[in-house]
Order: C-alpha cells, then structure tokens, then sequence
C-alpha cells in the first residue's frame, strides 16, 4: 500500500500545512477541488481556497479521494 504515500521533502512549499503526522504529498493539487469535496474550504473572491483542508495529506487521504471522485462520477452518470 506505499503507494498511497509520497512525501517530496524538496518541494519549495513543505510542508504546506502544519500537521503533527505528514502522510503524503501525491495529492497537493487535490483531484476534489472542482468538487463539493467535502473538505474545510472556503471561498475567496470567488476562488475556492483549500489552505485549511488537510485531507489529501493524511493517511486515510488516498482512500478518501478516491471514493468522493468514483461517486461523483457515478452520480453524474446515474450509475449509483
């Protein structure tokens, strides 16, 4: 399951939270923001703004992704 975990020390902006367990960065540009993700976002000027939401970077953040995006989907295409 490594997989689900990438951290990139090197990157210029981390850590980009401040989170007692850093889990992962695979995520950093969420595939939910497009989305009512469910996640601790607000908007500003009209832009969604994700600085406060930590889930693509926990450990149950991999899981959580994946299922919101595939319902989505599905939902659109009245599959569920």
């Amino acid at each position: 399951m490594n997989y689900k975990y990438f951290i990139h020390t090197d990157c210029a902006f981390y850590p980009c939270h401040e989170l007692d367990e850093w889990a992962s960065c695979l995520m950093c540009w969420c595939p939910l923001y497009l989305l009512d993700c469910g996640g601790d976002f607000t908007f500003v000027n009209g832009m969604k703004d994700c600085s406060n939401c930590i889930i693509p970077h926990t450990v149950e953040g991999y899981d959580y992704v994946l299922t919101v995006v595939t319902n989505e989907i599905y939902r659109k295409k009245n599959i569920l």
